[in-house]
């Protein structure tokens, strides 16, 4: 009992001091990798990169504790920050402080999910995300976070788009306008650094080492180049001064705007409370949706004027002051000489500060990372929100449990492990819970991490244990060195770990199995990239066809005519060609006998006893019948009637145990008769055969049954 509550008592058993520098070893290995990857993963979740370490503190260790597999590595992951940025996007803007309140709420809600599941031993709901679903939204979701990160690549700032294209067509626009090639050279001679070393030598941690180098090619050559500080009349544009001013006025009409919505659905939300408020309630309701109509306006001028004031290129000229001033690139007056910078003004969501806009000449960095771990509190639990992120979270939880625990299996199938999958739900819901406590967002188990921590040769979850220390040591001590990191070198990391998501023959593998799991897989691709950042609803069309399939192939199970082959085993008439026997009918019922169904199996003898003129007899093979419901056993009491009143006899062979056990409690077994129950098909066969045949000597060279039954009649 002890073991099940504290699983990781187990890992002591038998342990010694070499399986601990074996575990040191894999543990620190494992951090060098997590502790880059995680600050990538969390820009792709919206985030600041120094939440990625907040969400390698506890995950990693909790889930190992609480956990069953011994060499999961958790921690961020590609998928599940993709997921988590576009649940959040429309609840609040990406690295607001609402955003990250929401990604920490997040994190909690995902976790108590996965523990109660965990806990009611319902780990099988996984199943419902089925594998061609599965592997259509992951090579999608591949794409879409590799082209997420062209912006960083090229170095260019754009506004998202309604659809995840549209943003990826806004990119290419800005790179063809403007590419920063540093930037872009950074990040490509960060991919030939991790492609290459992973080429040579698999245990060398590539993504670290291309961190180190480009980081401190960064900080020798000043890769951020910014000016902050710079005053509105610095700039000798009169027009663009204009825009700025007007973009500040939209902004604020936004927020205003907002706020005057938010107080209406306040309104809204008491007056639901009170009885006689109908009329009241539609005008409020009339006005919030004038109010959306004029956000919505807005946001769309406030976009034009952003794109307007980032595609605007600058030149420095150092006045008498020293100070710099700036002029647009293509009106410098003649005589004076530039810094030979090309400058672009930084324009978020936020109102501009007129005396403090922020000029950058060059490359993005990381930039400050608090010092320090994160405070440890409860998120505050607000029950509208945590609805609201709910059925998100239901996805979440569900997708990064199949990941954790498709890694985890095919780990225990090198290692031997025993492996349960409820105690890994557990193990994640844990660590998500208290992951959130320490400012993480949602976390999973990692592929990539895992293969590392098995390839070190990780004993025990003290590796994972390990791991966390070592982040805790990071973020204690070594922040200050990650200020310069590139985020082109964060971008092209996402870039390289998401090529292994990438499964072509996965397509190819599901359309050989079943050309409809063939075709599940492709749609649910296409859904996700056509709805992206919507990447729920790929999901939901991808599980709905899964659904309907399930469905269909239960409302119509295979019924197959079955003959005797030339093994001398009854098979499927129609797939093997054979003859079929005139006065005997066997049909076999390939499925639960349910309300779904249960017509369908009388429409399908029906069909077989009109094209058999001489028929006798009817043999249901009840071998493929696993289950039978009140509406089955119905069904198949009528079967009975209408098939012996038509004059033929009704035969049942090899019933199975619990629709035996059915048909005794309804008494069908007494209307069939124990003599027309036989244990085999062979033996209904033989039996029936001599009641069936007239005996002539041409009758029994032709029936194909012949072969199977004794020369002599006994």
């Amino acid at each position: 009992m002890l073991a099940k509550i504290f699983p990781f008592i187990l890992w002591f058993k038998d342990y010694n001091s070499n399986k601990f520098k074996i575990d040191f070893v894999a543990g620190l290995t494992v951090a060098l990798v997590l502790i880059p990857q995680s600050m990538a993963y969390a820009q792709l979740a919206g985030l600041p990169a120094y939440y990625g370490l907040y969400a390698s503190f506890l995950p990693p260790m909790m889930a190992a504790l609480f956990g069953s597999s011994r060499q999961l590595a958790t921690g961020p992951v590609a998928v599940v920050s993709l997921m988590t940025a576009a649940s959040l996007e429309p609840l609040a803007t990406a690295g607001s402080e609402a955003f990250i309140a929401y990604a920490i709420l997040l994190a909690l809600t995902v976790g108590i999910f996965q523990f109660l599941l965990g806990v009611l031993r319902l780990g099988l709901v996984v199943n419902f995300l089925s594998h061609p679903v599965v592997n259509g939204f992951t090579n999608a979701a591949a794409i879409i976070i590799a082209s997420s990160q062209l912006s960083k690549l090229f170095g260019v700032y754009v506004d998202k788009a309604e659809h995840h294209y549209e943003t990826i067509i806004r990119v290419i626009n800005a790179a063809i306008a403007y590419t920063h090639w540093p930037s872009l050279l950074m990040g490509i001679f960060a991919i030939a650094i991790m492609y290459s070393l992973k080429r040579l030598n698999p245990k060398i941690p590539n993504v670290l080492v291309a961190v180190v180098i480009t980081t401190l090619i960064s900080w020798s050559i000043g890769f951020e180049h910014n000016h902050p500080g710079t005053s509105i009349s610095a700039i000798q544009a009169p027009e663009v001064q204009t825009t700025i001013k007007n973009f500040n006025k939209t902004v604020a009409e936004i927020s205003e705007t907002g706020n005057q919505r938010a107080e209406i659905n306040k309104k809204i939300e008491d007056l639901k409370a009170s009885e006689d408020h109908s009329f009241e309630l539609l005008n409020l309701k009339h006005e919030v949706s004038i109010l959306t109509a004029r956000m919505s306006e807005q946001k769309h001028q406030s976009h034009v004027l952003r794109k307007r004031l980032r595609n605007i290129k600058f030149a420095g000229i150092e006045g008498p002051d020293k100070a710099l001033v700036f002029y647009q690139q293509d009106s410098v007056p003649q005589g004076l000489v530039t810094d030979g910078q090309i400058w672009r003004m930084k324009v978020g969501n936020k109102v501009l500060t007129e005396e403090d806009l922020l000029m950058i000449g060059a490359g993005a960095v990381v930039g400050n990372v608090p010092k320090g771990l994160p405070t440890l509190s409860i998120p505050p639990l607000n029950i509208s929100v945590f609805f609201k992120l709910f059925p998100y979270a239901v996805i979440i939880a569900l997708l990064g449990f199949m990941e954790a625990i498709s890694i985890a299996k095919a780990m225990a199938a090198k290692t031997g492990q025993k492996l349960d999958p409820n105690q890994e739900l557990i193990g994640q819901g844990i660590a998500n819970i208290l992951g959130a406590i320490g400012k993480s967002y949602p976390s999973s188990g990692s592929f990539s991490r895992s293969a590392v921590n098995l390839q070190a040769g990780a004993v025990s979850g003290i590796s994972s244990v390990v791991t966390s220390l070592i982040v805790v040591i990071v973020l204690l001590f070594f922040t200050p060195l990650l200020y310069h990191l590139p985020q082109a070198v964060l971008a092209s990391v996402i870039m390289m770990a998401v090529i292994g998501l990438i499964n072509i023959s996965g397509f190819i593998h599901a359309w050989k199995a079943q050309w409809y799991d063939g075709a599940i897989t492709i749609i649910t691709f296409i859904s996700t990239l056509a709805f992206a950042p919507h990447l729920d609803k790929g999901i939901m069309v991808g599980v709905a066809l899964s659904l309907l399939v399930f469905l269909y192939k239960s409302m119509r199970p295979k019924v197959l005519s079955l003959s005797m082959s030339s093994d001398l085993s009854l098979r499927c008439a129609e797939e093997f060609a054979l003859k079929e026997c005139g006065h005997i009918a066997v049909i076999r019922f390939d499925g639960p006998l349910f309300f779904a169904n249960a017509s369908y199996l009388e429409d399908r003898v029906s069909e077989i006893i009109s094209k058999k003129p001489d028929l006798k007899h009817i043999i249901l093979a009840a071998n493929g019948i696993n289950d039978m419901d009140a509406s089955g056993e119905e069904a198949l009491s009528l079967l009975v009637e209408r098939v012996r009143s038509g004059g033929y006899g009704f035969s049942l062979a090899h019933v199975k145990e619990n629709v035996m056990a059915v048909m005794k409690r309804t008494h069908l077994l007494e209307k069939i008769g124990k003599e027309n129950i036989y244990p085999t098909q062979d033996m209904a066969v033989k039996d029936i055969y001599y009641k069936t045949h007239p005996g002539t000597e041409e009758d029994e060279k032709s029936c194909p049954l012949l072969s199977h039954i004794p020369a002599t009649n006994e």
